[in-house]
C-alpha cells in the first residue's frame, strides 16, 4: 500500500527524498524517542523537539509547530499523532506507521507486564503499598495539570466561564463528556467566525529556547513533499484501509459474540473514546472512570488511579491507561477463557481500537487540514474546547481526590442533580500527607513527575508494610 498510495510524478520522488535521511536511521530514532517518552504529552513533545529539531535538524521549528497545531485539532493523543505526522512527512506512509507504532509499543508492553503483576498479586502487601503511594502522587499530578493547562487556556473571563460551565455540567449534572466538548466546539466556532478577539487564543506547547532552526535550514527543507499534498485518490484508499482495520473487528465481535459480551463492549466503548478524546488523556479519563467504574463495573474507583499511576511511570501516551481498564474488565469477566488470556486479548483490543483511528486522522486529514491554517473559526472552536477541557480535568481531580483521600463517598441525587459527598470520618490521613508532599514537590520545588511518583510509591510501601507489621 505504501508505494501505490503515495505514487507521484516521476520527478517527485527525487524531491521527497532530497533530505537524504535513511529510513533505517529514522526507525532507530523513533525507537529512541519512544523509549524516552515519559512525563505526559508536554514531556513527549519536548523529547521529539529536542531530537528531531535541535539534534538531528531533520525538520524546522515552524514546520514542527505547524504539525503540532494540526494534531491538536484532532481527537486522540497529540504526541503520538505528531510522531505519525512527522514520520509520514519524512518517509511517506511507512514512516508514519513505524513512528506511530513505535511510540505506543514500549508503553503497551510495560503496562501489560504491570497489569499481569497487578492482577496476580494486587492484594500482596508490597504491591498494595506501592500503589497506595502512587495514588496520592497521581492526584497531585492531575491537580498540577489543571493549573498548567488552565494557565495556557484561560486568558480571559469568557474562557474562564466556559471552563466553569463545563465543570458544573459534568460534576453536578453528569453531562456526558462528548456532549460538553461538542457544545464548546460549536460555541467557539460561532464566536471565532464572528471575529471576536476573545476567541483568538493561541495554544500549544513550548518548544524550548535557544536558536530557532529555520525550515529552509533543516534537512527536510521548506518545500512541501509531493506526497504531502492533497490527493483525493490516495485519501480514499487510505481511509478505506484504516476504516476496515478499525471497524471490521468490531463488526465481527458484534456478529459472533453479541452486544452483551465483554469484548464487544470494550471494543465499542473505546472506539467511541477514540473520536471524542479532545484535550488529552486527563480530559477523557473522568468519563472513562465514570463509565468503567459506575456503569460497566470493570474497575473499582481506586483501581483507576492505579492504572493512571502505571501510565504515568511508563513511556508512551497517558491514554494507555485504557489498556489497563480493558485488561481488568476482561480479567473479571473472562467467559469461557482463562482470565489472563482474556485480559491479554482485551488489552490488545483496547489498544487497537484506541490507536488505529489516530493513523486514520493523520493519513486522511493532514494533506487537507493544512488549508485550514489561520482559520479564525477553527481557532475559536479549539480555544473553547481547550477551556472546557480545563473544567473537565478539574472534575477529574475532584473525583480522584474524593476517592483517594476518603474511604467512603456517597452520592446525593435530586432529579438530574448529583453530588458526591465524602464521609469526613473516613479520611485517610496518610494519603492526605503523601498528596500534600507530592504537591509541594511538584509546585514548589518543580520536581520531575517520575521522581515524585517513585518517591511516593516508596513512601506508600514503607507505610503499608509498617502498618501491617503493627496489626
Amino acid at each position: 500500500m505504501t508505494e501505490t498510495a503515495n505514487r507521484a510524478a516521476p520527478g517527485a520522488a527525487r524531491q521527497e527524498y532530497a533530505h537524504r535521511i535513511p529510513f533505517g536511521e529514522a526507525v532507530r530514532v523513533w525507537a529512541r524517542i519512544a523509549a524516552l517518552s515519559f512525563g505526559g504529552p508536554a514531556g513527549q513533545i519536548a523529547v521529539m523537539h529536542r531530537i528531531l529539531v535541535d539534534e538531528k535538524r531533520w525538520i524546522g521549528e515552524h514546520r514542527f509547530l505547524h504539525a503540532l497545531n494540526y494534531c491538536m485539532l484532532l481527537p486522540g493523543p497529540e504526541a503520538q499523532q505528531l510522531a505519525v505526522y512527522i514520520g509520514w512527512l519524512l518517509h511517506r506512509t511507512a514512516g508514519g506507521l513505524v513512528a506511530g507504532t513505535l511510540f505506543v509499543l514500549p508503553g503497551f508492553l510495560s503496562i501489560l507486564g504491570l497489569s499481569y503483576i497487578y492482577a496476580a498479586f494486587g492484594n500482596v502487601t508490597v504491591v498494595e503499598g506501592l500503589f497506595f503511594g502512587l495514588k496520592a502522587a497521581v492526584l497531585a499530578v492531575v491537580i498540577h495539570a489543571v493549573f498548567r493547562i488552565g494557565a495556557r487556556a484561560l486568558k480571559n473571563r469568557l474562557m474562564i466561564g466556559i471552563a466553569a460551565a463545563a465543570f458544573v455540567a459534568i460534576f453536578f449534572f453528569r453531562v456526558p463528556f462528548p456532549l460538553i466538548i461538542l457544545t464548546a466546539g460549536i460555541f467557539g466556532y460561532v464566536g471565532g467566525r464572528s471575529g471576536s478577539p476573545l476567541f483568538r487564543i493561541g495554544g500549544g506547547h513550548k518548544a524550548g529556547s535557544g536558536p530557532v532552526l529555520k525550515d529552509e535550514d533543516s534537512l527536510l527543507g521548506e518545500e512541501t513533499p509531493a506526497h504531502a499534498r492533497p490527493n483525493l485518490s490516495w485519501s480514499v484508499r487510505v481511509s478505506a484501509a484504516f476504516l476496515a482495520l478499525w471497524l471490521l473487528p468490531l463488526m465481527l465481535l458484534t456478529a459472533f459474540l453479541g452486544t452483551d459480551n465483554i469484548f464487544t463492549q470494550i471494543g465499542l466503548f473505546f472506539s467511541q473514546m477514540a473520536v471524542v478524546t479532545f484535550g488529552g488523556a486527563y480530559a477523557v479519563l473522568a468519563y472513562v472512570a465514570q463509565e468503567a467504574v459506575q456503569h460497566y463495573g470493570w474497575l473499582k474507583p481506586g483501581e483507576m488511579l492505579d492504572g493512571l499511576g502505571m501510565a504515568e511511570t511508563t513511556p508512551g501516551p497517558l491514554i494507555m491507561v485504557v489498556q489497563f481498564v480493558g485488561f481488568m474488565g476482561a480479567y473479571r469477566d473472562p467467559g469461557s477463557l482463562n482470565p489472563m488470556a482474556a485480559a491479554t486479548l482485551a488489552a490488545i483490543l483496547t489498544t487497537w481500537v484506541t490507536f488505529v483511528p489516530c493513523f486514520l486522522w493523520i493519513f486522511l486529514g493532514a494533506p487537507f487540514i493544512e488549508r485550514l491554517r489561520n482559520n479564525a473559526a477553527l481557532t475559536g472552536a479549539m480555544s473553547a474546547i481547550t477551556a472546557a477541557v480545563v473544567g473537565v480535568i478539574l472534575n477529574l481531580a475532584v473525583w480522584f481526590g474524593l476517592h483517594t483521600l476518603f474511604a467512603e463517598v456517597v452520592t446525593w441525587r435530586l432529579g438530574w442533580f448529583a453530588l458526591d459527598v465524602p464521609d469526613p470520618s473516613s479520611l485517610v490521613l496518610p494519603s492526605l500527607v503523601l498528596t500534600a508532599a507530592a504537591a509541594i514537590a511538584i509546585f514548589r520545588f518543580q520536581a520531575s513527575i517520575i521522581a515524585t511518583l517513585l518517591a511516593c510509591a516508596v513512601a506508600g510501601l514503607v507505610w503499608t508494610v509498617g502498618a501491617n507489621a503493627l496489626i
